[in-house]
């Protein structure tokens, strides 16, 4: 079995947040899921760059941590939806200002990026 080398702080919310949600594409999933995107074929085409070994790691652990749920239908071929907990609702203001902050911030870093700003550190 899995044993994690550095534990979890739990007195640090920013430990916890970031173990839940840490990861390039979750803030990604969860908006797509929120939106009404729930299949995972739906979502691996919706986010641009996300493979779907990552996506599917990255479900897995969101449906660990009470973020997500998921239905299983019955039917052939199989059919899996996902949809957001109340825990998971709870992202979402944090979700949008971080989205806000980064369209903001774009033109910032693509001069950055592109040489024609030097980044103060």
């Amino acid at each position: 079995m899995y044993q994690r080398k550095i534990p979890i702080d739990y007195e640090c919310g920013l430990s916890i947040a970031m173990e839940v949600v840490g990861s390039k594409w979750k803030f990604c999933l969860l908006d797509e899921i929120s939106k009404g995107i729930q299949r995972p074929r739906d979502l691996v085409h919706s986010i641009n760059g996300i493979t779907k070994r990552v996506m599917q790691k990255d479900l897995r652990e969101l449906e660990l941590h009470g973020v997500l749920g998921k239905t299983i239908y019955a039917e052939v071929p199989l059919r899996v939806e996902y949809y957001l907990t109340e825990s998971g609702k709870t992202l979402l203001p944090l979700i949008a200002a971080v989205d806000k902050w980064g369209l903001g911030f774009a033109p910032r870093l693509k001069s950055i990026l592109e040489g024609t700003e030097t980044a103060v550190l």
